[in-house]
Order: C-alpha cells, then structure tokens, then sequence
C-alpha cells in the first residue's frame, strides 16, 4: 500500500502539473508572448551572427594590418643605425678627411716643388742656349779671326785694348801652325 500511495503522489502530482500546462498552453496571451519572444531571439540570433561575421572581418583586417606594421618596424629596425655604428662611422669619415687633408697638402707642396723645377730647368735652358750661342759666336769669331790672320799674316793682340797692335806670322806649311816673330806658336784655329 505504501507503494500505491507513493505512486497516485506522483501521478495526482503528473496530472496537476499537466493540467497547469493546458492552462498555460490554452492562455492565448502566454502563447503569443512566447512567439514573440521566439521571433526576437531569432532576430537576435540573426543579427548577432552577422555582427559576429562582420567583426571576424575586421579582426582579420586588423591583424594583417597589425603585421604588415610589425614588418615594417623590423625593417626600419634593421635599416637603422646604432648610435655606436654611427660614432665609429662618424670617426672614420673624420680621419679619411684629415688623410685627404694631408695629401692635399702634400700635393700642394709637391706642386709648388714641381713648379720651382720647371722654373729651374726653364733658367738652365736659357743659360744652355746663351752658352751655346756664345760658343758659335765664339767659333765664328776664331774662324774669321783665323781666315784673317791666315791673309794678313798679322796676329791681333787683344791684350792691350787701347792701341792697336799684333805680331807678323809667319807660316810653317811642314808642320801646319803658324810662327809669331814673338816666339808663340798657333795652330790656325788655336789663334786668339
């Protein structure tokens, strides 16, 4: 009996509880509600979907954006310079600049020496060619002085500018030099 009276609990507490659910089943305005809150939870649904999709596309912009920046970061890190690379540079670039200071300098000096060389050789040309010219007047002057000497047969003496004066030649046609009355002997190019 115990068991009877365990199982009509559960059926009278069945029956009660599907007697409440015709009750809110027959309400008209519980149903409606119900459909109402059905068609909003689909709009929700529907429209949270699709704000989900559109986010997902925005996130994915977002994050391709934020690696295409993260690799031009790295890039600008490694096109840049550190502050200890830039002072070795730096000093490298000074002390080429002295060394091309240096050579400029020396080249300066070099060229005021080659300059002073050109100046040199030009004067010792000069005095070449007066030496030169000198000896062909010179030879010119022995040659006339000889021609003369050989048809006069008088031997100017230069020693004494102030008068005229000479010695008489006479000549030695065995041995070829010419013989002064003062004892000189010529040959005819030797006569000064």
């Amino acid at each position: 009996m115990a068991e009877d009276a365990g199982s009509r609990i559960e059926v009278a507490n069945l029956l009660s509880l599907g007697e409440d659910l015709v009750g809110v089943l027959l309400g008209s305005k519980d149903g409606e509600a119900l459909a109402q809150a059905c068609d909003g939870a689909r709009m929700l649904r529907s429209a949270c979907c699709s704000d989900s999709g559109d986010l997902e596309l925005q996130v994915k912009e977002y994050q391709e954006k934020l690696n295409s920046f993260k690799e031009k970061l790295d890039k600008a890190k490694a096109e840049t310079v550190t502050d200890e690379e830039l002072n070795t540079l730096r000093n490298e670039m000074e002390e080429k600049l002295r060394g091309e200071q240096q050579l400029r300098q020396d080249l300066r000096a070099v060229s005021a020496e080659l300059d002073n060389l050109d100046r040199q050789r030009a004067s010792i040309e000069e005095r070449k060619d007066a030496v030169k010219k000198k000896e062909k007047d010179m030879l010119k002057a022995q040659s006339m002085l000889s021609m003369c000497v050989s048809v006069t047969n008088i031997m100017p003496d230069f020693e004494d500018q102030e008068k005229i004066s000479g010695c008489i030649l006479s000549i030695c046609y065995c041995f070829g030099f010419f013989s002064c009355t003062e004892g000189h002997q010529f040959l005819p190019m030797d006569v000064k």
